[in-house]
């Protein structure tokens, strides 16, 4: 690990300035991605600022017809939260899922997608409820927030506050986890909207993606029958030691038909 700096801000306010001062420091929040990134020397900032000590940046509440969570928020926190269980129990049980009892409670929701591991859990539920994701500057539409491997529409020392997610009629997510990390080698979220079907697929691609053939035959009829025949093109899929592109984009029509199964 190189040297760096270290500050822990009592403010969101302050934390932004501590981040505006220097485009090589960046934002702690849980550290599950960051700090095993430093330890390996495979990047370097000039600074770490804290965001641990903002009370300000967790909680869970209900805003009319969406979800709102602080982007502080650990996924333990949500994955037992009964107001999360009320109003997306797809959301909750997702989070349940994350990584392992470590992991679920020091790693957090904002620290996830800030991070956008190309495997990660979250981006499926952001893309695939049509979430919004809240900084101190700005509202982001959850698919305009992905845009590529490891890569966000955040700018340098933009701070993501919380994540406000639509309430759905129906929702689930089902993955095939990495044994070892419990990263999803493939995860489908599908959800029923008043305005539509949603599918969003985490760990085949490089980034979170909408499988919209599947979405148009769901629409239709919302019934695993309804996905028979509709498949996803390996084309450009992720292929490593864990599953091959063709495997991973069988998997997607899998796991697309067992979350429809599943919605609730």
């Amino acid at each position: 690990m190189y040297d760096f700096e270290f500050y822990r801000p009592a403010s969101v306010a302050e934390a932004a300035n501590l981040l505006a001062k220097d485009g090589e420091r960046r934002p702690l929040a849980g550290g599950m991605s960051l700090i095993p990134t430093l330890k390996l020397r495979l990047a370097r900032y000039s600074a770490l600022v804290d965001l641990g000590a903002l009370s300000e940046l967790r909680g869970i509440r209900r805003d009319g017809n969406a979800l709102v969570i602080g982007a502080m928020t650990t996924h333990a926190t949500v994955a037992s939260s009964a107001e999360a269980r009320r109003a997306i129990p797809a959301l909750a049980d997702l989070a349940e899922g994350i990584g392992d009892p470590l992991v679920r409670n020091r790693g957090t929701i904002g620290g996830s997608i800030a991070y956008a591991d190309p495997a990660a859990d979250y981006p499926a539920a952001i893309v695939g409820l049509g979430a919004t994701v809240v900084t101190n500057r700005r509202s982001i539409a959850g698919d305009d927030f992905f845009t590529g491997m490891l890569e966000t529409a955040l700018e340098p020392g933009e701070i993501i506050t919380e994540v406000r997610f639509p309430l759905p009629q129906k929702a689930a997510y089902v993955k095939h986890a990495q044994q070892a990390s419990r990263f999803a080698l493939v995860g489908v979220f599908v959800a029923q909207r008043a305005d539509g079907v949603r599918v969003a697929v985490t760990g085949a691609g490089p980034s979170v993606f909408r499988f919209k053939e599947a979405e148009a035959g769901l629409a239709r009829r919302f019934d695993p029958a309804a996905l028979k025949g509709i498949e996803v093109s390996p084309d450009g899929l992720n292929s490593d030691i864990h599953g091959s592109a063709e495997y991973r984009a069988h998997a997607v029509g899998v796991l697309a038909r067992r979350a429809v199964q599943a919605a609730r």
